[in-house]
């Protein structure tokens, strides 16, 4: 196996030069806005291009209702930052005003995006979850008309299964409709089940993968071991990969980390990285200090043999 990254652009979304996407599931929620802003500024300062968010973040917090990291990036970039500096990915299914995907729900809920973001077109738009209930002919029309009206540059896919992603693909070369670029799976060091059946579709379809949850619900950052208690909204799903395994990982990450200076954090995002079809992982920092292991994951490149000890520590 080597450290080459494959797969570098999503169609017209180039992230050659900045393989590593800003979650935005904790702006509005565990980041304020001030918090939020100073994330953002920082990650578009040290070269950092996509913003990853979802019409649905953060309605599960006590207070909100859903669009709340819409809004704060909205307002972020309202406040003199370039539109054209950032490309900004965001998702439908899952706010609880516009849930499923039947056709006349994506439309409503792209313009509602649209106009909390303050910008007149998403870069990257995802079906969040699959719709069982909705025609798959519909939704992916649907998609498809928004490109064509212009509100939106390429489609992606999240939690879809291989078999669903066959028949999406299916449907667009039937009836000569927009093709998705992109693929979000739940994929890390910890959860490697994307590496069969939704990998080889990634494959066949040409899709970009940008995992979620790259560092394995803050797992992978190194700060859960024995005897250490950690204060996280997080911290209980996250201690639960402290076991054999996932001590054997972090000594690997350890290792890593010592030979190149860098967090564990890193070295976590750099073996994603390293993966066939990833373009670019998907992480999120509460703070301006918890961005500084994710901005050196865009330049760290391990060994074959660095590569390989993870891979097989994790196996």
């Amino acid at each position: 196996m080597t450290a080459e990254i494959t797969a570098p652009t999503l169609g017209t979304l180039d992230l050659s030069g900045a393989p590593l996407a800003l979650g935005g599931n904790v702006f509005g929620w565990t980041a304020d806005r001030e918090a939020s802003f100073a994330i953002l500024d920082g990650f578009v300062a040290a070269g950092g291009r996509m913003i990853d968010t979802a019409d649905a973040y953060s309605a599960w917090a006590p207070g909100n209702s859903g669009g709340e990291s819409e809004t704060v990036i909205g307002e972020w970039l309202a406040a003199g930052r370039s539109r054209d500096d950032v490309l900004v990915a965001t998702k439908v299914s899952q706010h609880p005003e516009f849930a499923g995907l039947a056709a006349a729900n994506v439309a409503a809920a792209a313009r509602a995006s649209l106009a909390r973001l303050g910008t007149d077109r998403l870069d990257l738009y995802y079906a969040h979850f699959d719709d069982a209930s909705t025609p798959l002919e519909e939704t992916v029309a649907a998609f498809s008309t928004l490109v064509d009206q212009g509100l939106v540059r390429e489609i992606g896919i999240s939690n879809y299964s291989a078999a669903r992603i066959d028949e999406w693909m299916a449907i667009v070369e039937r009836e000569g409709l927009h093709r998705p670029v992109a693929l979000q799976p739940h994929y890390n060091l910890m959860e490697r089940d994307f590496e069969t059946e939704l990998r080889a579709a990634a494959e066949r379809h040409g899709l970009g993968v940008l995992p979620y949850w790259a560092l394995a619900k803050g797992f992978l950052t190194g700060k859960y071991r024995d005897g250490v208690e950690v204060d996280s909204q997080r911290a209980g799903q996250a201690a639960e990969y402290l076991d054999d395994r996932g001590r054997a990982v972090l000594a690997a990450l350890d290792a890593a980390a010592e030979a190149h200076g860098v967090p564990v954090a890193t070295v976590a995002l750099a073996w994603l990285r390293s993966q066939p079809t990833v373009v670019a992982p998907i992480a999120s920092a509460r703070t301006v200090g918890q961005l500084d292991p994710l901005i050196a994951a865009l330049t760290l490149e391990l060994t074959e043999d660095e590569v390989q000890a993870l891979t097989d520590a994790s196996a």
